[in-house]
């Protein structure tokens, strides 16, 4: 119902502003393309309505937003109506015949708020224009459908700790999309939903206030405050968006220091030396950073005379040290006072002060044993560098109080000189160079010197001497680096090479003058000019330097002026290169000779040697590994233990030898003939090997063959293992092949006792075994 009230009135409201636009026309020719004298008008008018469309509208039609109508037409159906421009045919559509606009679509006036089209009538016949084409503009009406929201939210703001009302923290801004220029939609109003009653906000310009006073820090240091933007004016029915607010507070200096405790005691013994600390003392302050920082004095004058107090690197504690040595017989307890005060104190808070407190510290003093006490608390002394070994440097002196007459032994721990460059008198405590000392390798030396009762050797106290080397003028003045630069062959006479600087490591020649002095004479390539400040020019002169390919060394005198005055020479390297008009380097001499390909001759013939030498080593490698594969081929063939014969058919047991060929079990070579003379021994590695003989072809007989194999081994001392027992599977009937046994037995199977084997000749290691199968048994009864 609501969409067909607004329509209506948009209807109304359209048709209630229409007027009649009509001005004189200019003389407009027709048809364009006949030429020929121009019909003229005395009127041309366009009569059109307001056309606004209200945004966000969706309707179940094309809503009629507006017509078009020109007085040209008279109603005769002849005129035709054209719409071009932004959304012209998609968003809009005209009635060619009656002129009426309807929009086809919800339009968003955030995303565009105006279009701009073009009208124009023609000929239904002949489309020849009938009036010259005519611009308009589609408003789109805003209507409140966009939220406010906060671009920049959330927010975090600081403000001073006890800020006076109405201070101001921070400006929150919110964004409306809608049309300020249209009703309230974008009239935008802020509020404060969470936090008060500490903070308010300005309704028009979002401003956020402190609205209490006295806000406390130390109580709340952070705030959450909920702002609220709402449009139409803030009425009901509006659009609202919310963003949070962290408001912190920060801290100023309103709290003063305060001891937690109203007296303090602290012990020490009297052996403690200046410095050594004693205790700490600590005022609360609730304040933070610079606020909180403190200085500590003692008030009281007996306090400050054997002790002092400052403040730690935090600014926090106080730290009470002792000041001078204490004694235990002379004086066992001292008590002062101490203050505290802030270091840093607002005016505008003083009436919460006084901003410092006082403390009662009571130190007591223990009893000790104590060493002997340096007469310095530090020593410093000073040699020149470079004297000879021997020289005096100073004198350490020590003493003990308990005893001030008992001798005291002086010596340098070595951890504090590793380097053995000083040494000192262990009874006068003189300290002596050890050797020459040069200040530019080091100029500080610290030593830790050990001072021992001699009746005591447990009582022994230490000391730190720095000793400092004094600079003398031993070191000739060179340049700060080693300088490489290039000259255009095309640059002018006087022009600026090079700003060269000079290095003097000796002490007083960096605070001195060093002078420069470059090649003199009419034929120097380049000049040299001492800018007296440590630097010199490199300039090009009048006559420029002869181009060539090797860069030029120009020899550069440099001389200090100490006692005595030491000079010595240095060398700028510089090359003739050629430049490209902005000034950059496009080659230099020796470059610009290489050959076209980018490398010489020589590294070309390097490349290819290195090329060769690589493939030679290849080839070579492959041959050795060739040879070696050969050799193991020809030893696999000799030898016929290592191969191995698969038949897949069955036979007929052991006598069957037609079933397979027996030449494959035979060694192709035969076996050796028995070589002459006693039996070789199994038990012992055999002294001289053996040539191995030329075996003639085997016996067809499998038996004969086995006997052969097992006689060839038993004689071959140059197989090992040496007294392993042959072990052969051949078993069956009627086989003619006897005992395999090394041994031999002495009857078999109840047939005659055969010969005994002569084992006597095995040696004494197998005496026992001969007797027993070498003794003939007993007859029987």
């Amino acid at each position: 119902m609501w969409g067909l009230v607004r329509l209506l009135l948009a209807w109304l409201g359209g048709w209630g502003c229409m007027g009649r636009l009509a001005a004189p026309a200019r003389a407009w020719a027709g048809s364009r393309g006949h030429p020929g004298p121009a019909l003229l008008r005395t009127r041309r008018s366009w009569v059109w309505n307001q056309f606004f469309v209200i945004e966000e509208y969706a309707g179940p039609e094309p809503v009629l937003i507006g017509k078009l109508h020109s007085d040209v037409d008279r109603g005769e159906g002849r005129t035709k109506y054209l719409l071009t421009g932004e959304g012209a045919g998609t968003v809009f559509v005209i009635d060619e015949a009656t002129g009426n606009i309807h929009v086809t679509k919800s339009l968003d006036r955030e995303e565009k708020a105006q279009y701009v089209l073009l009208a124009q009538a023609v000929d239904r016949a002949s489309n020849r224009p009938l009036e010259p084409p005519s611009e308009f503009i589609i408003k789109v009406q805003d209507i409140n459908d966009n939220p406010p929201i906060f671009p920049l939210g959330p927010y975090h703001a600081t403000v001073p700790e006890m800020s006076n009302v109405g201070t101001s923290v921070i400006q929150v801004t919110a964004h409306d999309a809608d049309d300020p220029s249209y009703g309230n939609s974008a009239k935008l109003v802020y509020t404060v939903l969470d936090g008060l009653p500490f903070f308010s906000v300005d309704p028009q310009t979002g401003v956020v206030r402190t609205a209490i006073p006295n806000m406390d820090r130390e109580t709340q240091e952070e705030f959450l405050v909920v702002i609220q933007a709402k449009d139409m004016g803030g009425h009901m029915g509006g659009l609202s968006g919310s963003t949070t607010v962290t408001v912190t507070l920060s801290d100023v200096n309103d709290n003063p220091p305060k001891f937690p405790q109203s007296l303090y005691q602290f012990s020490v013994v009297e052996t403690a030396g200046p410095g050594t600390l004693v205790g700490r003392l600590r005022a609360q302050d609730p304040d933070l950073g610079d606020n909180a920082l403190m200085a500590y004095s003692i008030l009281d004058g007996e306090g400050s005379e054997a002790f002092s107090i400052s403040t730690d690197s935090q600014g926090r504690d106080g730290l009470l040290t002792v000041r001078k040595p204490l004694d235990f017989e002379s004086r066992r307890s001292y008590a002062f006072r101490v203050e505290a005060t802030n270091t840093l104190i607002d005016p505008a808070y003083l009436r919460r002060g006084p901003f410092k407190d006082v403390a009662s510290v009571r130190v007591v003093v223990q009893d000790a044993p104590e060493p002997p006490a340096f007469t310095q608390a530090a020593y410093h002394l000073t040699v020149p560098e470079n004297k000879a070994p021997g020289t005096l440097v100073g004198q350490i002196s020590a003493a003990d109080l308990d005893s001030p007459a008992s001798p005291i032994r002086y010596s340098i721990l070595p951890h504090s000189d590793p380097e053995r460059c000083f040494s000192i008198q262990p009874e006068e405590g003189t300290i002596h160079t050890a050797a020459p000392l040069d200040r530019e390798a080091r100029v500080w030396h610290n030593l830790t010197v050990l001072a021992t009762e001699l009746d005591s050797s447990a009582q022994a106290s230490r000391v730190q001497v720095t000793i400092q080397t004094l600079d003398e003028n031993d070191n000739a003045p060179q340049l700060a680096e080693p300088y490489d630069t290039f000259v255009c062959d095309s640059a002018a006479p006087g022009q600026l090479i090079q700003v060269i600087r000079a290095l003097d490591r000796d002490e007083v020649g960096n605070s001195s003058h060093v002078s420069f002095q470059g090649p003199l004479g009419p034929d120097a390539n380049f000049t040299v000019r001492d800018n007296r400040d440590g630097s010199a020019s490199l300039l090009l002169p009048s006559r420029p330097a002869p181009p060539r390919q090797a860069p030029y060394l120009v020899p550069i005198e440099l001389w200090d002026w100490g006692q005595p005055a030491l000079s010595s020479t240095a060398t700028v390297t510089v090359s003739v290169c050629r430049c490209q008009p902005d000034g950059s380097v496009a080659s230099c001499w020796p470059e610009a000779h290489l050959s076209a390909a980018g490398l010489s001759t020589g590294a070309l013939l390097a490349i290819i040697t290195c090329v060769g030498a690589l493939l030679a080593l290849v080839v070579l490698f492959v041959a050795l590994r060739r040879q070696k594969q050969e050799a193991l081929m020809v030893l696999e063939e000799e030898d016929v233990r290592e191969n191995i014969i698969t038949y897949d058919d069955e036979g007929g047991g052991e006598e069957d030898t037609e079933a397979f060929d027996i030449t494959a079990l035979q060694n192709p070579d035969g076996a050796a003939p028995q070589a002459p003379g006693p039996p070789a021994r199994r038990d012992v590695l055999p002294r001289a090997r053996v040539s191995r003989q030329p075996r003639p072809p085997g016996p067809a007989d499998v038996a004969q063959l086995l006997v052969l194999r097992l006689r060839e081994a038993d004689e071959d001392p140059s197989v090992p293992p040496y007294d392993s027992v042959q072990v052969y599977g051949y078993e069956g009937r009627g086989s003619s092949c006897g005992s395999l046994s090394s041994l031999g037995s002495g009857s078999e199977a109840g047939g005659v006792p055969g010969p005994a084997e002569p084992l006597d000749d095995w040696g004494p290691l197998f005496r026992t075994l001969a007797e027993l199968y070498g003794a003939k048994e007993p007859p029987a009864p």
